[in-house]
């Protein structure tokens, strides 16, 4: 690496496991911030926590994983335990890493992550990348939405994750229009392991288990269906299974209540040899590979039902369960995750979110060594690298991203990049299908995937973006029903006035579109803003996709931009057909012409 630019300003805190000379030309600022956490501990317990925590040193892995992902070095032969195996690099491997720890091991405390956030203004970055969890308070008490507007003041780009609460509705988090909202999908590789069953049938899951299996010959299965031991056995709970019943036997265990590897815990004290993790509803056909701490396979919730009616039909139920290590060039991909957390946008309706989605599922990248990978305490084994899953690994790739755009158009606003990410994902999958919902097995939507999956080449070169400036952001708080107080707060401004406000909240220029129709309401017209960001002398015409019960008119219908930064102001007008209420629906807006396809996604919403 260069040496680090002289506009730097931050430092490299020394701390326990962490001398100043962990940072260098690459991590060169490390902080933590911990006065929150210390205090909870001792309005608590009476006294400060015990833990040692003035040190920014990673205790957990989390914060290695994520800034490996947004930004990591080239690194050869990579691998967890030999799967994934190869040429390892983050998303802007020349990127710099600075890292502020603000969680610890009770919670993660909003004066900490404000005080880390802040700190991290103050210091230069240009970009923040939060896998951090938000609330679905109004944005004058969230903590995260005041220090991202701070951020987007100063010209940073914030990239918050969505959340996994999927795939339940309105469960998204981070959702400030200023914060691009990144959900999570799946890559086009995968773990298979597989469960034959004593029928013959053959049922193929995910594992990165990569221990010696159970042999070739059949093992029993049990399923323990109904509550033994005061306890529901089905999902594998701590003390609910009798080893007399699973003793020598693979167990199928539900999933859901406690953490998947915990639930090979409790099979493997029982004295069971093998499990087959089963998803119920609520994951639908999403698969997690895990790092299980004896023979596993995690198979979804059609395969999981054919095996549970199985072994209750079989006087002799059997299995023999096997292990293929890495899959590419899987299909269909990419696939949005059931625990992606889902739209509508429950605090700000008129604001479509997610934004986007990116890979967030079994996502290979940086570790720690004092960490055990599967999280439970009785695996010794450590590694350099771990797979994980969440809009935690989702989030720092499109930080990464981020970077490179920046880094490509230094003179971008936050709102411009985000724009370019937004307008040019693709909502089709390696098979050339509309993107698909893992917890349904059928066709995603604008309130799982946002915009689509990015797609970091066209980006770079996105034609026509909308943009919008930290007064535009103002004029939409004001929109909001605010008080001028609450206003000031998230601005961090006493001079802030609400003297000019939005009709309604969607007029802000945002690159998506979320139409509320309401019983009197059956029209509602919003006016965009579009900046040229490509060539001069460029023409774009409209393409409109909408539903049936919706007519869609735009004006004008052709854009004609005769330089480069110059500015084109659009109408559009969506009127109901229905009086009463519909469905949900989806459509776009597409500004395109030969080389550029700048597309909006539209979610339209009935109420009464």
């Amino acid at each position: 690496m260069p040496d680090i630019p002289k506009r730097w300003r931050g430092e490299c805190e020394s701390g326990k496991d962490f001398p100043s000379s962990s940072c260098n030309k690459k991590l060169i600022g490390a902080r933590s911030f911990y006065k929150g956490f210390e205090m909870a501990m001792r309005n608590r317990n009476g006294k400060g926590s015990e833990i040692i925590i003035n040190s920014p040193r990673d205790t957990d892995g989390h914060g290695t994983h994520t800034a490996s992902t947004a930004a990591g070095s080239h690194v050869a032969n990579a691998s967890f335990f030999g799967f994934a195996s190869g040429i390892a690099r983050g998303m802007a491997p020349q990127a710099r890493v600075a890292a502020y720890k603000v969680c610890w091991e009770e919670d993660c405390f909003s004066s900490d992550i404000l005080a880390g956030m802040e700190r991290a203004i103050e210091d230069g970055v240009n970009i923040l990348s939060l896998s951090i969890g938000g609330t679905s308070d109004p944005y004058f008490l969230d903590a995260i939405a005041i220090g991202a507007f701070a951020a987007t003041k100063r010209g940073i780009f914030v990239s918050c994750s969505a959340g996994n609460g999927g795939p339940t509705p309105e469960s998204l988090s981070n959702v400030a229009p200023w914060i691009i909202t990144v959900g999570a999908g799946t890559l086009d590789r995968d773990f298979p392991a597989y469960a034959v069953l004593g029928n013959k049938k053959r049922f193929t899951g995910v594992s990165l288990y990569s221990g010696k299996g159970i042999g070739s010959e059949p093992v029993g299965l049990v399923y323990n269906k109904g509550v033994e031991l005061n306890q529901t056995s089905s999902i594998c709970t701590p003390g609910s299974l009798d080893p007399k019943r699973v003793r020598g036997k693979v167990v199928v265990c539900d999933r859901g209540v406690i953490a998947r590897v915990e639930k090979g815990v409790v099979v493997k004290k029982a004295g069971g040899v093998g499990m087959i993790l089963a998803n119920t509803a609520e994951s639908g056909e999403e698969s997690v590979a895990d790092r299980h701490v004896l023979p596993a396979v995690a198979v979804g919730k059609i395969a999981g039902d054919k095996i549970r009616e199985y072994v209750g039909s079989n006087p002799n139920p059997t299995v023999v369960l096997s292990f293929g290590g890495t899959v590419l060039d899987v299909k269909p991909a990419p696939v949005v995750a059931a625990f992606s957390s889902r739209g509508p946008n429950n605090l700000t309706p008129q604001i479509l979110k997610p934004d986007v989605i990116g890979p967030g599922v079994n996502i290979l990248a940086g570790w720690i060594g004092v960490v055990e990978p599967s999280t439970v305490h009785t695996d010794t084994c450590t590694s350099p690298f771990n797979i994980l899953s969440g809009t935690s690994m989702s989030c720092p790739h499109i930080s990464g991203l981020a970077a490179l755009i920046k880094a490509a158009h230094p003179k971008w606003s936050p709102s411009a990049i985000k724009s370019a990410l937004l307008t040019t994902a693709y909502t089709l999958d390696n098979t050339n299908t509309t993107l698909h919902d893992a917890s349904v097995g059928a066709i995603s939507t604008p309130w799982a995937h946002g915009a689509g999956h990015v797609d970091p080449q066209k980006a770079l070169s996105p034609g026509l973006v909308y943009d919008a400036s930290a007064d535009d952001y103002i004029t939409f708080l004001c929109s909001l029903n605010y008080t001028l107080e609450q206003v000031q707060t998230i601005a961090q401004n006493p001079n802030v006035n609400c003297s000019r406000r939005f009709s309604d909240p969607g007029q802000l220029n945002y690159p998506s579109f979320s139409i509320l129709f309401r019983s009197k309401k059956r029209v509602v017209r919003y006016t965009r803003t579009l900046t040229n960001v490509g060539d001069a002398n460029s023409v774009y015409s409209v393409v409109v996709d909408g539903p049936s019960t919706v007519s869609i008119s735009v004006k004008p219908s052709k854009l004609v931009f005769g330089k480069v930064l110059e500015n084109k102001r659009y109408t559009v007008t969506f009127k109901s057909k229905k009086r009463v209420a519909v469905k949900d629906a989806f459509g776009s807006i597409t500004w395109t012409n030969s080389q550029h396809q700048v597309r909006s996604p539209v979610a339209f919403t009935w109420s009464r």
